[in-house]
C-alpha cells in the first residue's frame, strides 16, 4: 500500500464521520500540507468518491458516495493485508535477530522508536531471556509503552545500562543512527532490521 492510497483511506474515513472536518484539520491529522489535502480532495471529488455541500459560515460538508464507500472498503482491505504482511515479515526478521543476539550473550536492549515495529519487537523479545530496559523516542517522551514502560528521552541513552540498541523507529533510520553515534555510543552496539 503506497502513501497516496493510505492518505486516500484516511480522508475517506474522516469524511465518513458525521462531522465536517476542514481541510486544515485534515492536513493536521494526516501530517501533510494544506495544499496536498486540497489536491487530494479535488481528485477524490472528480473520481466521484464524495460530494461537496456548502454549509453555513463558509464551511463545506463532504458526503461519501456509494462509490466512495466501495473505495474505502477496498483500501481498508488492502491496509489490513499490508499490515498483516508487515507483521509476519517483522516477526520473522526479529526472531532471527534476537536469536543472534542471544548467541552473542546480549541480555539488555533498548528500543529506539516507540512504533508499531517496537510493539512487534516486544512480542518477539518475550520468546527470549533478553530484557527490554528502555524505550526511547524523540517525539513520544513520557508516553506509556507496553507493560507500562515510560518512553524516555534519547538524550538519556548514556545513563542506561544496555548491551544493544535496536532501532525500531519507522522514520529515517540514518537520522536515528546519527543521533545515537553523536552520543558516543559505538556503532557495534546498534542493531536494526534489514
Amino acid at each position: 500500500m503506497n502513501n497516496n492510497e493510505l492518505r486516500t483511506l484516511k480522508i475517506l474515513e474522516e469524511i465518513e464521520k458525521d462531522y465536517a472536518p476542514s481541510q486544515r484539520e485534515l492536513a493536521r491529522q494526516l501530517n501533510i500540507s494544506l495544499g496536498l489535502v486540497n489536491s487530494f480532495i479535488k481528485r477524490l471529488v472528480q473520481k466521484g468518491y464524495f460530494k461537496v455541500n456548502n454549509i453555513p459560515k463558509n464551511r463545506v460538508k463532504y458526503i461519501l458516495t456509494p462509490k466512495g464507500m466501495a473505495e474505502k472498503t477496498r483500501l481498508t482491505y488492502r491496509y489490513i493485508q499490508h499490515s498483516f504482511e508487515f507483521y509476519k515479515r517483522s516477526r520473522q526478521e526479529l526472531r532471527g535477530l534476537f536469536h543472534n543476539l542471544v548467541r552473542q550473550g546480549v541480555r539488555r536492549v533498548i528500543y529506539y522508536g516507540a512504533s508499531d515495529l517496537a510493539e512487534i519487537a516486544y512480542l518477539s523479545l518475550q520468546e527470549t531471556h533478553i530484557k527490554l530496559v528502555a524505550v526511547v523516542d524523540d517525539f513520544k517522551i513520557g508516553d506509556k509503552f507496553l507493560d507500562g514502560i515510560v518512553v524516555t528521552d534519547p538524550l538519556e541513552l548514556g545513563s542506561i545500562s544496555f548491551d544493544r540498541i535496536l532501532i525500531t523507529s519507522i522514520g529515517s533510520i540514518d537520522t536515528v543512527l546519527e543521533k545515537i553515534l553523536k552520543q558516543g555510543i559505538p556503532r557495534s552496539k546498534v542493531v536494526m532490521l534489514g
